[in-house]
């Protein structure tokens, strides 16, 4: 009989899942897992609960949370000889990764495209010895997704990082940073930096617009020098995809990216703390096979 293990974080978003859970158990078990749950109680508890499903030979392990559960569920893979299937439950405040896998949040409707068993192997990156499915990257802007209290998100879901955002805008400083990525240089005053897997990013479903999700290659963005009326207008742009028209940003592709600077420079990665840069970011093509929509499966170059 196949093994499923839910790996599950019981305060993210409004704290729904954990009435569903039996209903959840139960509709794996009816389709021939056998399934049992881990609750997290702490940082990186999630990534020592993967660790031992696999060493414990799950087929399958279910992610229920939000980016920050994904994460850890990741690297307590990604290291790993045999790797299971992964399938997800949006159950945080954003869902980006969620969201760039066409998953919604309806909790039912997520455990159908499970059940579903259809499978991609997608990428992720890898920087300064931790993993990342989604996005990682620098800039006092970056910040947002860590220094917002986890009771605020749960209460006021995406309104608590503009809450955040608009008490932050006062400080937003230019740092220098240089920037290698496949051959090529940058070394300048930038905001901030983003190096994503998907397209969607920070709530912001069209920032990285070309981003796909198999092709080896990391989009990078990067937000020059600017001041805080051109930031606004840019910011506006980027909720309709339109930011890229703008001089101040640069978007390109990339495999391999390294980045340093002479200033302190928080890591983001996929909306916690990673730690500070330099750092050198890596892309593994196709390492992680998650369960995936029919969505997802029909968009071309997939």
């Amino acid at each position: 009989m196949r093994k499923a293990r839910i790996i599950y974080n019981p305060t993210s978003g409004r704290e729904i899942f954990k009435k569903e859970l039996p209903t959840v158990l139960e509709r794996l078990e009816i389709a021939g897992y056998e399934t049992s749950a881990h609750a997290t109680t702490r940082e990186g508890d999630a990534t020592d609960a993967a660790r031992a499903a696999v060493e414990r030979k799950y087929d399958l392990i279910v992610v229920a949370g939000g980016d920050g559960t994904i994460n850890e569920v990741i690297n307590g893979i990604a290291e790993q000889a045999n790797r299971p299937k992964l399938g997800i439950i949006p159950g945080g405040t954003t869902n980006d990764f969620a969201r760039a896998l066409n998953i919604p949040r309806d909790i039912q409707k997520a455990v159908d495209i499970i059940l579903a068993d259809q499978s991609m192997f997608l990428d992720i990156g890898k920087v300064n010895g931790h993993y990342f499915m989604n996005i990682a990257g620098g800039g006092k802007l970056t910040e947002l997704t860590y220094d917002v209290p986890s009771k605020l998100k749960t209460m006021l879901g995406h309104l608590a990082y503009y809450v955040k955002g608009i008490e932050m805008l006062p400080s937003l400083k230019p740092i220098q940073t240089k920037i290698e990525y496949d051959g090529n240089v940058i070394d300048e005053d930038i905001m901030l930096f983003l190096v994503a897997n998907t397209n969607s990013v920070g709530g912001f479903e069209k920032l990285a617009p070309d981003a796909k999700l198999n092709d080896g290659y990391f989009d990078l963005l990067i937000l020059r020098k600017t001041n805080l009326a051109d930031f606004i207008r840019i910011a506006t742009l980027a909720l309709r995809g339109l930011h890229l028209e703008s001089e101040n940003i640069i978007y390109v592709q990339a495999k391999n990216i390294n980045v340093s600077t002479d200033e302190k420079m928080q890591l983001n990665i996929d909306g916690e703390f990673g730690g500070l840069l330099p750092g050198e970011f890596v892309n593994l093509q196709q390492h992680i096979e998650l369960l995936v929509s029919d969505k997802l499966l029909e968009k071309e170059d997939y």
